[in-house]
């Protein structure tokens, strides 16, 4: 008699979220990275209102970017190699990323609501997998 195995759907499903979360942070983290270095190097790029609560140097932003998506990346890749303590990692820096995409807003609008729509995906991702299932 063939026996069925319990649990392998919600193993299928807890695995694929957080696939789908490593793998986008991994994104996010070199899109981040770009977008840092494309500020860092022409600094006329990007043009914006006077009145901007947010208007910081672009090399600020530009390394701001730079920083977070590199950690971002890496943090991406912990996940993906199943660390445990990247899940929580995770959720703390894509909030950050989506604060980040918020406050650049004036500079890249569509790319910026682009990155927040993923950063919010990434979130549910993360939020919704499994609380016990660690390993990817």
């Amino acid at each position: 008699m063939t026996q069925v195995q319990r649990g392998t759907a919600s193993t299928a499903w807890a695995t694929g979220l957080l696939l789908f979360a490593g793998l986008w942070m991994v994104l996010i983290g070199f899109f981040h990275a770009v977008q840092g270095l494309s500020a860092l190097i022409d600094d006329e790029r990007y043009v914006i209102g006077t009145s901007y609560v947010f208007k910081f140097n672009l090399s600020t932003w530009g390394w701001i970017h730079l920083v977070l998506g590199v950690v971002v990346f890496l943090v991406g890749l912990c996940l993906l190699l199943g660390q445990r303590w990247a899940r929580a990692a995770a959720l703390v820096l894509v909030v950050l990323s989506a604060v980040a995409n918020f406050v650049w807003l004036p500079y890249e609008p569509v790319w910026a609501i682009v990155l927040l729509a993923l950063d919010a995906a990434i979130i549910w991702a993360l939020a919704t997998a499994p609380a016990d299932y660690g390993d990817a």
